[in-house]
């Protein structure tokens, strides 16, 4: 009897166990049943509102240049030519230095005395003709055409003497400036006509560089403007622009230029090629960071900018130079409020939040 009735007892418990579970289900259930309406959204804080970044940037002294390539060449250099025929005598040894007014070289003299003598003698006799002549015309002995024509023969053996003593000091040319001899065109013993190249003369003292500028970019440019010559080693001259044509060539639309250089250790540069760098007067404009560049709806670049009733805008500009790290504009106001962050999420003339930093 006692089994049968633990037995009736325990079958009590589980059924009890079993009706507290589904009892438990169910308010499992209602608890955690979605709910019939969205919940309402927390209100914003300030600090989650989108803003753009925005950074003031004062206008700078820009110093813009323009740069082309020339050619240095010697200020002064002269292909030295005779002026009389004759046989070369002598000749200066290469790279010699000759002073101004120093004998370069020694043509044969051949009759060029004896001319010069025969020169001197007959304008004696003419001149001691004229003196007579003169004495009897202030007499009244003399006609006035044959006095006439005496100091015209006098004029004439002048001439003459004057043309034999250039015949006999073209046969010793001079250096017309102090300078190197840099090449010989005839060597001793050659014989030279009038006309014919003798020697080159070089004076590297003050060199001279010969560029063209783009029509684009002379507007600016003037005689007097520093200027600086970068060779391809690297070393540097500093001179001045001494020269601006008036009008462009005609095939290359470009316009000569000329900048002189001093060269007081006479380093040898005529001929070699250099980079002409021209300083233009400086001017205020803005540098900026190449990223900050956009496009308005024509392609023309410009830079956004919050004017001072925190509108949007987009402002074109001049690109004046562009390196990898900073790009120089003109255009913007001089103090300017520019958009670093955030410009391609807002309409241009909307008003916007701004987040400034710091200049």
């Amino acid at each position: 009897m006692v089994a049968m009735a633990w037995r009736k007892h325990k079958g009590l418990m589980w059924i009890a166990v079993v009706l507290a579970v589904v009892v438990f289900w169910l308010w499992h259930g209602r608890v955690y049943q979605a709910a019939d309406q969205a919940p309402a959204p927390a209100p914003a804080s300030p600090e989650s509102e989108f803003r753009l970044q925005v950074q003031p940037m004062a206008a700078e002294p820009y110093h813009p240049q323009v740069v082309v390539q020339g050619q240095l060449q010697a200020v002064r250099q002269l292909v030295v030519r005779a002026r009389v025929e004759g046989t070369v005598e002598r000749v200066p040894a290469l790279g010699r230095r000759m002073s101004a007014g120093e004998e370069l070289l020694r043509l044969s003299v051949d009759d060029r005395k004896a001319s010069l003598a025969r020169a001197e003698a007959e304008r004696a006799l003419r001149v001691a003709e004229l003196a007579a002549a003169e004495r009897l015309k202030r007499q009244g002995l003399l006609a006035e055409t044959d006095y006439l024509q005496r100091k015209s023969a006098a004029t004439q053996a002048e001439a003459v003497l004057t043309q034999a003593r250039l015949a006999l000091d073209y046969s010793r040319p001079a250096a017309p400036f102090a300078g190197t001899v840099d090449a010989h065109h005839v060597e001793a013993g050659d014989y030279v006509k009038a006309g014919d190249a003798l020697l080159h003369l070089v004076d590297a003292s003050e060199m001279k560089l010969m560029a063209r500028v783009p029509q684009q970019q002379v507007n600016g440019l003037a005689p007097g403007l520093p200027v600086t010559a970068v060779l391809l080693d690297g070393r540097t001259l500093e001179g001045t622009l001494t020269f601006v044509s008036s009008a462009a060539d005609e095939d290359t639309r470009s316009f000569a230029v000329e900048a002189r250089f001093a060269n007081p250790q006479a380093l040898r540069l005529a001929g070699v090629s250099a980079e002409l760098r021209i300083a233009l007067p400086p001017r205020p404009a803005h540098r900026l960071s190449p990223a900050l560049l956009a496009l308005d709806e024509r392609g023309r670049p410009g830079v956004h900018v919050v004017d001072e009733h925190n509108r949007l805008q987009l402002v074109p500009v001049t690109l004046l130079a562009i390196t990898p790290n900073a790009l120089w504009v003109d255009g913007l106001p001089e103090l300017a409020r520019v958009v670093t962050r955030g410009a391609g999420f807002v309409a241009e003339g909307e008003t916007v939040a701004v987040r400034e930093l710091a200049e």
